[in-house]
């Protein structure tokens, strides 16, 4: 069974992308889901929380050689996979995959090089139930490549106007420009997933109403990720599960992931 593919977007950065994936990805896995994160973002911030994650758990500090552009230019992205725990992997990203764009212009049809990253990776879905794509928050080949290779993406909202309309600029990227223009073959929006930048602020709740009348609540995912002090924690611990906090941050993603799966189940 090929793998589903699954990019979390928004064209406004410090929407919380980053963390959303890497949870999913992380608790996806401890259901016994074969999970790979391609972090398609030169920052290698998903990278990073992971390798963080990797020595919390196995107090192995993983320094790697291959990074996701050198595996690029070998045509065997298999080379640079990295294992984080059960059940999951990274192929990391660094710094030098912001020359991924420059590096591809030896491909004179735009088109081309968009699918060109969805050819390295049809291997390496026979051996993942998920993959699951992290991007910078730009307009660029990196953007386009991911979506062109996804099954669905997910917009990540904070409850924050420019946030709001980095989602609404998202959506209409990928009906306009990657679903009309490059036909990218399977590619649905599964939802809005709201992030809250304050618990119960008077902002917040206004644009969760003004979301819910842009995308249509049937769009809008239930389950809302709470402001928690935690999570912020983990860019800089790893993942952990230590005391009441986590097993509280545990408890959200499973709730998200539930409903992740379920929103899955719908489509197909």
């Amino acid at each position: 069974m090929s793998a589903k593919v699954l990019t979390f977007g928004n064209f406004k950065g410090g929407t919380g992308k980053t963390t959303n994936s890497t949870m999913i990805g992380f608790e996806l896995s401890n259901r016994g889901q074969k999970v790979l994160l391609l972090d398609l973002d030169p920052q290698g911030n998903a990278t990073n929380l992971y390798l963080k994650t990797k020595a919390v758990l196995g107090g192995e500090i993983v320094i790697f050689n291959s990074t996701l552009m050198s595996a690029i230019k070998n045509k065997d992205l298999s080379s640079a996979i990295i294992n984080i725990k059960d059940n999951l992997d990274v192929l990391p990203s660094a710094t030098d995959f912001s020359l991924f764009p420059r590096y591809m212009e030896f491909l004179e049809n735009y088109e081309d090089r968009v699918q060109y990253l969805s050819k390295l990776i049809e291997p390496l879905k026979e051996k993942y139930d998920y993959i699951i794509i992290d991007i910078p928050p730009t307009i660029s080949l990196i953007t386009d490549s991911a979506l062109y290779m996804s099954d669905y993406c997910i917009i990540v909202l904070q409850t924050h106007e420019r946030s709001l309309q980095g989602a609404e600029a998202f959506i209409q990227y990928i009906q306009n420009d990657v679903i009309d223009k490059f036909g990218a073959p399977n590619l649905d929006v599964l939802g809005v997933l709201p992030v809250l930048l304050k618990n119960g602020a008077p902002v917040d709740i206004s644009t969760l109403e003004n979301a819910k009348e842009e995308f249509g609540e049937e769009n809008m995912f239930k389950k809302t990720i709470r402001n928690m002090e935690r999570l912020k924690r983990y860019d800089i611990t790893g993942i952990t599960d230590a005391d009441m906090h986590d097993k509280r941050v545990s408890q959200v993603y499973i709730e998200v992931t539930d409903e992740l799966l379920k929103r899955i189940g719908d489509t197909e």
